[in-house]
Parts: C-alpha cells; sequence; structure tokens
C-alpha cells in the first residue's frame, strides 16, 4: 500500500493548499473521487496527525512489472545464449565464384575447410541443402573502399536434386544470409585466385587455381602458393619424382602498379592483374605426411635445399617463364572467390523472442513514472476546512509536475474557497501551489 501522509507536505516538490467550506468528509471524499486510477489509502483520524483525515495514493505500479519482464528476459536471454553452445554447428568454406564451380552441400563437416560445433553435435545430423555460387559482384567507392558484395546462387533442400536450374535463385550480400531453416549462410568475405598452367617437358600439362590470401585489404594485394606434380610417366621413380616437383610462391595484384620491378596494387578491382612470383623445383612437401601451409612454402625445405629458386618474373595474364630444364609455367589469369560461413543455431528464434521481451520490459520500466500523491484534510482554528496537497515523483521528476497542477485545479474549481486573511496567508495557508521547495511565495508577494 502507499505510504503515510508525512508530517509536512510543504517541504515536497510539489505543494498545494486550500479551503474550503465543505465538510472534511465531503473534502476527502471530493478528493478521493479525483484520484481515480490510483492506489488510495485513506485514513480517517488515525493518521500521522490526530484529527485529521489522511490519504495516501501512488500510481505507476507498471514500472515495476517492467522492470522484472526484463529482468526474466535477460535471464531467458542467458540460458538461450548457453543452451545454444551446445547445439550450434558453425563451418567456412571458401568457394571460386563461378558458374563452372561445383555445388556445395551442407551433409558432412569435411565438406568445409573450417568446422566447429556443440558438445551435442556429431555432425550426422545436419541441415541438408546444397548451394551452387553463380556470381560474385564487389561494389568500391573511389578510394577502393568496399561498398558491398554481392553473389547471385541457388540452393534446394533436396540434395539428390542434381540441376542446379531447378533450384531457388537467391542474391546473397552482407549482412542479408540465405536462411534455410535454423541455418544461416552468410557471405563474409572475398578474395582472387590466380591460374597457373605448368607444361613438363614431356609435353604434359597440369592446371590449378588456388585462392591467395588478401595481405592488403584496401588494395587486396594478395599472396600465396601452389604445388604441381609431375606426371607419373615422367619418372618411374618415386624417389626422382619428388626432386622434380614445380612450386610457384608470389604476390598477385588485381590492378597491377610497379616500381621498378616491385608489384603494388593501386585499385582493389581485377582491372589488370599481374603476379609476382618466385618459381622453385624440388621437393615441395606434398607428399611429406606433414601439414603443409595453403598459402607459403616450408622456409626449412629451402633453407636446405630440398627446394632450389629457377625463377623470379613478374608476368601479366597469357604470359609465361621457361625453366632450365624446358619447363614452362604461365599464368592465365585469376578468378575470384567468396568466403562463406553456415551457421546453424536452433535457438536463435528463442534468443529473438527473449531480446524482445527484455527490451520490451526495459521500455516499459523507462517510460512509466511512479508518483505519489498525498492530502490531508483538517479543521484549522477558525474551524473552516484546509486541504494541503503534496505530491513526490519516485524517479524522474521530469514532465508529471502537470498531473499534479490538473489534480490541484479540479478540486479547487469545485470547491467553494473562503476568502484568506493577511495574517493567514503569512502562516502558508493560502491556496498556492509550487514546483519545488525553494519556489514558496514570499510573504510581500502574498499580500
Amino acid at each position: 500500500p502507499p505510504p503515510l501522509t508525512p508530517r509536512n507536505l510543504s517541504r515536497l516538490p510539489h505543494h498545494a493548499a486550500y479551503r474550503t467550506t465543505a465538510t472534511p468528509e465531503e473534502a476527502a471524499d471530493r478528493v478521493q473521487a479525483e484520484l481515480k486510477g490510483w492506489r488510495v489509502r485513506r485514513n480517517d483520524g488515525d493518521g500521522r496527525v490526530p484529527g485529521t483525515i489522511e490519504l495516501s495514493s501512488e500510481r505507476g505500479y507498471t514500472r515495476e512489472v517492467g522492470n522484472i519482464v526484463f529482468h526474466f528476459g535477460l535471464l531467458a536471454l542467458l540460458i538461450m545464449f548457453a543452451a545454444g553452445k551446445f547445439v550450434y554447428a558453425e563451418g567456412m568454406r571458401v568457394i571460386i565464384a563461378n558458374a563452372e564451380s561445383p555445388a556445395f552441400c551442407n551433409t558432412t563437416p569435411s565438406a568445409y575447410d573450417t568446422f566447429r560445433a556443440g558438445l551435442l553435435v556429431d555432425g550426422t545430423d545436419l541441415e541438408q541443402f546444397c548451394i551452387k555460387i553463380e556470381d560474385f559482384r564487389a561494389d568500391y567507392l573511389p578510394n577502393g573502399q568496399a561498398e558491398m558484395f554481392t553473389s547471385n546462387v541457388r540452393f534446394t533442400e533436396e540434395v539428390a536434386t542434381t540441376d542446379p536450374q531447378t533450384w531457388e535463385p537467391f542474391e546473397m550480400r552482407v549482412n542479408h544470409p540465405l536462411r534455410i531453416g535454423s541455418t544461416r549462410v552468410y557471405l563474409q568475405g572475398h578474395g582472387f585466385a590466380p591460374t597457373f598452367t605448368v607444361t613438363f617437358p614431356n609435353g604434359e600439362t597440369r592446371t590449378d587455381t588456388q585462392h591467395w590470401q588478401p595481405t592488403e585489404l584496401q588494395t587486396f594485394l594478395s599472396s600465396g602458393i601452389m604445388r604441381f606434380d609431375p606426371p607419373a610417366g615422367m619418372y618411374p621413380d618415386l624417389r626422382e619424382r619428388r626432386t622434380q616437383q614445380i612450386a610457384v610462391q608470389g604476390l598477385f595484384a588485381p590492378t597491377a602498379s610497379f616500381d621498378g620491378t616491385l608489384l603494388s596494387s593501386r585499385f582493389p578491382n581485377m582491372d589488370d592483374p599481374a603476379v609476382a612470383i618466385d618459381v622453385y623445383q624440388g621437393d615441395a612437401g606434398l607428399d611429406t605426411g606433414r601439414p603443409q601451409s595453403i598459402f607459403s612454402l616450408d622456409s626449412d625445405l629451402i633453407e636446405s635445399g630440398a627446394l632450389e629458386r629457377q625463377a623470379r618474373v613478374n608476368l601479366f595474364p597469357g604470359e609465361s617463364t621457361t625453366l632450365p630444364d624446358g619447363t614452362e609455367v604461365r599464368f592465365d589469369g585469376a578468378e575470384e572467390f567468396i568466403n562463406i560461413q553456415v551457421s546453424e543455431d536452433p535457438t536463435q528464434i528463442w534468443v529473438g523472442v527473449a531480446a524482445v521481451v527484455m527490451m520490451g520490459g526495459l521500455i516499459l520500466s523507462l517510460m512509466v513514472r511512479r508518483r505519489r500523491i498525498w492530502a490531508r484534510v483538517i479543521v484549522d482554528d477558525d474551524e473552516v476546512t484546509r486541504v494541503d496537497l503534496g505530491g513526490l515523483a519516485r524517479t524522474d521528476r521530469m514532465g508529471w509536475g502537470s498531473e499534479f497542477d490538473d489534480l490541484r485545479d479540479r478540486l479547487v474549481a469545485a470547491a467553494t474557497v473562503t476568502p484568506v486573511l493577511p495574517e493567514e496567508a503569512d502562516s502558508g495557508h493560502t491556496a498556492t501551489s509550487r514546483g519545488s521547495a525553494g519556489d514558496a511565495p514570499r510573504k510581500d508577494d502574498t499580500r
């Protein structure tokens, strides 16, 4: 219930007093009637001041409801986050962005370049779907800053369907993922994948396209390697064959810029591609059984002499270099690749619901103000009924003073107010109202 009426209502931020010809009971009933919608506590003669009628009222309890809803929403959000860590699955895959690239199917963790999952996920119950990357477009500002990445894809939830032309089209953009059930497919980034063709002395060729890692995100100057194993028929002896592997390591610039022979890139779009490469011959580490980086060669192989550099050249698309043994290495150009992230979290809907509930409770608790109004009805020394009003906001006082003033005006307008004598004005028993304790009218002003 609302608290008892304070002894000194004039010290409250909002205060008003008036005298009326009505009886104390009638005046109290009038105040109580004007407090419709408030929670009212009435004390007839048993309040803090004996022989008076006191009313305590309070409004804005919905604020506490919003506070409780907010905390329960926050608790549910934390629980859903924790539960999601047990049942989520997340994988990343790099895919060449052209129509000839094979489709990616979410059927096994081995289809990903990297994969991680919660404790309750073993990878056998992933959401089944296939996705085919049709193209990729990057929009840049004049200063080279990326504005938007867009990729047109086709997808299907029927993994047995082999014709991508029957699949559903979708335009995937940054922060605009493809949603399939509880799974989201994000377009995270892109890069370039140079293509090299190696022609061995016997005329056989090997062509490979491998994504290189962007080292300068402003211009997309990229670095990487390629490894080529010679044809089996050229070197029947496996030991000799291992010493004839070809490795290419260098830089790729989508829009080439040269400082002498030093290659750099001046714009991230592929307007004038070129590479600066070192070509090695020897043991590239293809069949050593040890894990190998896909972006750099093993420095131990180079330092030990197992890999020997045979050429260092700058090449544009279509240009080539020939090694001393007659092996030709040709740069054929480059393709763009995209990096997709597949995230599956069955709790994401409940996380969203909990977040909405939490924000709703927070907004409710911030918008609703808890405020209190007290009234004391007493018969003064002149046997006249006097009503003292006091108001207090429990939280922010801004904006609620007009509500107190409206209540005061309605009560004064409905009452028959007796004339106020000068000595009574000096004592503070006047029909006045003030917004704060420091705004009380001076005696000279009252006279």
